[in-house]
């Protein structure tokens, strides 16, 4: 009785799909996929890395330095910073609750 029928190989094929497509069709991977588009229009507007070594170099300074960048710069990036914190605030949203569905305790 090792060798499948015909309707078990057709059920385990449809449930195999499931499963891919609730991993393809996740939150988490819409997230993670968003802020890597993000990120990745931010790297194609601005070279981020002369941003950085343009601004002074202690915390307020730099705080203060960055919120005026992003307020003269334009929409295009403004928009891709904003979907990029947004995503990000998200991904870790669904990362702490992936996390505690998988580590929570379960009730017998």
């Amino acid at each position: 009785m090792t060798e499948q029928s015909n309707i078990e190989r057709i059920v385990m094929r449809r449930i195999l799909l499931i499963r891919i497509l609730r991993l393809v069709i996740s939150t988490f991977v819409l997230a993670a996929l968003t802020t890597v588009a993000a990120l990745w229009g931010i790297g194609k507007e601005v070279w981020v890395a002369r941003v950085f070594e343009n601004g002074p170099q202690d915390f307020f300074g730099h705080t203060g330095y960055l919120v005026y960048a992003f307020a003269h710069t334009n929409l295009v990036v403004q928009t891709l910073t904003i979907l990029t914190l947004a995503s990000l605030i998200f991904l870790a949203r669904e990362t702490a609750r992936l996390a505690f569905h998988t580590f929570a305790p379960t009730n017998p």
